[in-house]
């Protein structure tokens, strides 16, 4: 008996070796390295790319010949029978993919590298093109995923490389490019720019400015106590460690006071030597004299190590251009915190935006608590490795295999929504909740569905199916632009309009809680793929059963009409991007889409996006609201500021619209903007007279623009420091133009003059950002990083010449190969050296750009 316990101690000793050993020879995917290579857009002359990964193992352990799968997220559609290597390549779902060996493969052993080919649609021209999330699973563990760190991309540079198609005329932008942009831009003493901005209607300079000091006091009509608590606070973070007396005075102090007769948004404001006042009708103005007298504060007053501060004595008579001034921020891609959350309501509200149109949900995250529907933050606001979204969704957009990723997962308590909402009302910005629907929706249905199982599985189907957002018999077979196969609410099934009104209520009552005003939520309503609801038996059970619903498309006038129902009974109005206003009719045997005048006198806000030219929608805002309907310009060919600013590689963002450099927001004429689209996305010239059939807006439809608002799509804001840099300093030339009234360049029908007078306008502007505004926003809130420009560099006869973008920035530059720092050699004029320069511009607090280089 002894000896078969020690003969089976020493079989089991045997094993734990044996298996201790596998363990630590086993292969560590962490140490394989991908690299992704362009070699070439148009392939074969269709628009279509070639690129290649290619997988190096710098593990100790071969990688083994079967029994594992990498996972990667790409924007682009991979054409399966195309991957070229002893792989195949398949396409999940969204922009999900997963990578196997197939019979050739026979490992990989140490320092080998397996080359993967492949050719997809469309192009691709700048690193954030690229695949991008990568990770691991063995076939024995399914459940254990290893991250791939080490990925790069090798920087195209050849034009076959960069060039989307033959017709692509867009330049990539060299420092040669960027110095000859830069060289109509005039320097301009910081005395002779205005002193607030967005520029007021009328200002006036006056005689000895203001000294503002931490004992400065305020005095406020009882109607703007909040306002006043606002000052106070803005004043005290000026002067770090020093009360602010409230003690009433005659002399030294800022009025606050109230003056009838004027808007609803227009104040007064008086800067003397002794006295400042700010006079207006409503809370909201007074709020924005106070944004114009923070504007007149010297810039680095924001670092808050000033004793006193002068105040320009000025006399300023103002009110904005539009009432709706917006900025869509979508935090449903990838999320961004509270906290950043506020930091850009304070931003919004110091260039006087008033709207924060909040993009909660879509595919990829559902991102606001409802209590009542625990899953759609447990499950929809999560993202992992999983092959089935039951738990959570499926990574999107790089975000990887871990659900605690910093941007894939993430949500707003009701607390926080609250604490948001109620942050916004004191700064005069009204948030407006989007529920993206009925197409963008796979959060909520997967997240309904993970309901639907847990209810059925308790036995409670009635409660189960209550808020189900699919027919579970519908084999529909489609793919939206984003290449989701199931990603559309069906409109037909009652349970769908049961889960939208208990958001809207479970909406309205955190806008109640908050104290904060609510008149509209936005249903977005775009890009439902074609084949949706074909093969749903509940559409065809209401086709059937209806005299109005007589096709698939009629169920999208179905859907909006009960929408209008829902809010109208609980006081709000429809908002929706523009296809809620359309409708599809046969023009010549073609399916085109035209205003929908059953819904243009039913109050719907309409967010038109699409004037991309060449699609033949350029001037659709203008047909929707000479049709009737409020609209809300939100072009993206000059208000996507998730756009990358130019073409070049290292330039992250989307192009897809064009590019969208700091100028384009900026030069944005709202009545005309056919007027200012001279190239379209290609960089093809346009000339004027392509506009001749086009649409204009008429009187009447001038009167329904409604506003303007930037959008910030946030597929490449990978976090705060990116969202930053793709919203400024775009956003001030939103500000600019929703605020002050049209510039003289925007109506001058001589062209060469109207070139001049914008010219000049530029170069103020660029002055002012250079000078104020983005020193200002160097130390405000310990520092917004937005894009630092590339110097412009040329070489003329020898001489290496540099210029920049926002004269007040530093450019510095080496000449030993070393990249530039803070402490590096000052560009103060031509240089004749030999050699490589090196060259990078500096924000005041000493952040630089992206280098570039040239050789004398």
């Amino acid at each position: 008996m002894m000896k078969k316990v020690i003969l089976l101690m020493c079989v089991l000793i045997a094993s734990i070796g044996s298996n201790a050993q596998s363990k630590s020879t086993a292969f560590n995917a962490q140490n394989l390295q991908v690299k992704w290579d362009v070699l070439q857009n148009n392939y074969n002359g269709k628009p279509q790319f070639k690129s290649v990964l290619s997988f190096t193992n710098t593990d100790k352990q071969a990688m083994p010949a079967n029994g594992w799968k990498v996972y990667f997220n790409f924007a682009r559609q991979i054409v399966p029978e195309s991957v070229e290597g002893p792989v195949k390549i398949e396409h999940l779902n969204g922009d999900f993919f997963c990578m196997s060996p197939n019979p050739n493969f026979h490992g990989l052993s140490t320092n080998a590298t397996m080359r993967v080919a492949f050719v997809a649609g469309a192009w691709v021209v700048n690193f954030t093109d690229a695949p991008e999330g990568f990770y691991y699973v063995a076939d024995n563990a399914p459940d254990v995923t290893v991250s791939i760190k080490n990925i790069s991309q090798v920087p195209s540079t050849k034009p076959e490389q960069l060039q989307r198609t033959p017709a692509d005329k867009v330049d990539v932008v060299t420092p040669q490019y960027v110095y000859k942009q830069n060289d109509q831009i005039q320097n301009i003493p910081e005395s002779e720019l205005s002193g607030i901005f967005p520029t007021p209607v009328n200002y006036k300079k006056g005689g000895q400015p203001f000294v503002l000091t931490a004992h400065t006091q305020v005095i406020a009509d009882a109607a703007f106590t909040n306002e006043s608590a606002y000052l106070k606070q803005q004043m005290a973070n000026l002067f770090i460690g020093a009360a602010v007396h409230s003690k009433l005075t005659a002399r030294q102090n800022i009025s606050l006071q109230k003056k009838v007769g004027l808007g609803q948004e227009e104040y007064e404001l008086q800067v003397n030597a002794n006295h400042i006042t700010i006079a207006a009708s409503t809370g909201a103005g007074i709020f924005y004299g106070i944004q114009s007298l923070k504007s007149l504060l010297p810039a680095k007053a924001w670092q808050g190590k000033m004793q006193s501060i002068p105040i320009r004595a000025v006399i300023v008579k103002d009110k904005p251009r539009f009432g709706y001034r917006g900025l869509m921020l979508d935090v449903a891609r990838n999320f961004q915190p509270k906290s950043q959350i506020l930091k850009v309501i304070d931003l919004m509200s110091m260039y006087k935006l008033n709207t924060l149109h909040m993009h909660l949900n879509d595919d990829e995250g559902w991102r606001l608590e409802i209590p009542s529907l625990p899953e759609l933050t447990s499950v929809g606001s999560k993202r992992g490795h999983t092959l089935t979204n039951t738990d959570h969704l499926q990574p999107s957009y790089g975000s990887g295999p871990d659900v605690n990723n910093n941007y894939g997962s993430g949500n707003y308590s009701k607390a926080d929504f609250v604490e948001i909402l109620r942050y916004a009302n004191i700064r005069h910005i009204t948030i407006i909740p989007e529920i993206e629907s009925p197409g963008h929706a796979r959060a909520a249905i997967k997240s309904m569905d993970a309901r639907y199982k847990r209810l059925m599985k308790a036995g409670q189907q009635a409660e189960a199916e209550r808020y189900l957002l699919h027919d579970l018999q519908d084999q529909s077979v489609y793919s939206s632009v984003q290449h989701w196969s199931d990603n559309v609410m069906d409109v037909a099934i009652p349970s769908t309009y049961n889960f939208l009104e208990t958001l809207v209520d479970e909406i309205v009552n955190m806008y109640r809680e908050a104290g904060a005003p609510l008149k509209t939520i936005h249903f977005g309503g775009d890009e439902v793929p074609a084949g949706v609801w074909a093969k749903s038996p509940s559409v065809q059970k209401l086709l059937a059963g209806s005299s109005d619903v007589k096709t698939t498309d009629d169920l999208w006038y179905y859907y909006f009409k009960k929408i209008n129902q829902l809010l109208k009974s609980r006081n709000l109005y429809v908002s929706g991007w523009e296809e809620a206003g359309l409708r599809k009719v046969m023009v010549n045997g073609v399916k085109k889409q035209v205003p929908n005048t059953d819904f243009a006198q039913a109050n719907f806000h309409l967010y038109v996006w699409n004037n991309v030219l060449g699609w033949g929608a350029e001037d659709l805002a203008y047909q929707l609201a000479n049709a009737g309907y409020p609209v809300i310009l939100s072009c993206v060919s000059n208000l996507y500021f998730d756009l990358s600013y130019q073409k070049n590689f290292y330039e992250p963002g989307q192009y897809w619209g064009g590019y969208v450099d700091v100028d384009k927001p900026f030069k944005f004429i709202p009545y005309n903007y056919l007027k200012n689209i001279t190239e379209n996305s290609m960089g093809v010239p346009v000339p004027a007279s392509a506009w001749a059939k086009k649409e204009k807006l008429t009187e009447t439809g001038k009167a329904h623009i409604v506003g303007i608002q930037g959008q910030l799509w946030s597929e490449e804001a990978k976090g705060v420091d990116r969202m930053e840099y793709l919203l400024l300093p775009k956003m001030l030339g939103l500000a600019e133009r929703a605020w002050a009234k049209d510039p003289d360049w925007a109506t001058e029908l001589d062209s060469a003059k109207a070139n001049t007078l914008y010219n000049t306008a530029w170069s103020t502007f660029c002055n002012t950002l250079g000078k104020k505004e983005l020193v200002k926003l160097s130390y405000m809130h310990q520092g917004f990083q937005y894009r630092i420009p590339t110097a412009g560099v040329v070489i003329e006869n020898g001489t290496v010449k540099a210029n920049v973008q926002f004269p007040g920035m530093t450019i510095r530059y080496t000449t030993n190969q070393a990249e530039p720092i803070i402490s590096s050699t000052m560009y103060t004029g031509p240089l004749t050296q030999k050699g490589t320069y090196k060259f990078r511009v500096f924000d005041d607090a000493g952040r630089g750009g992206r280098v570039v280089t040239v050789t004398n």
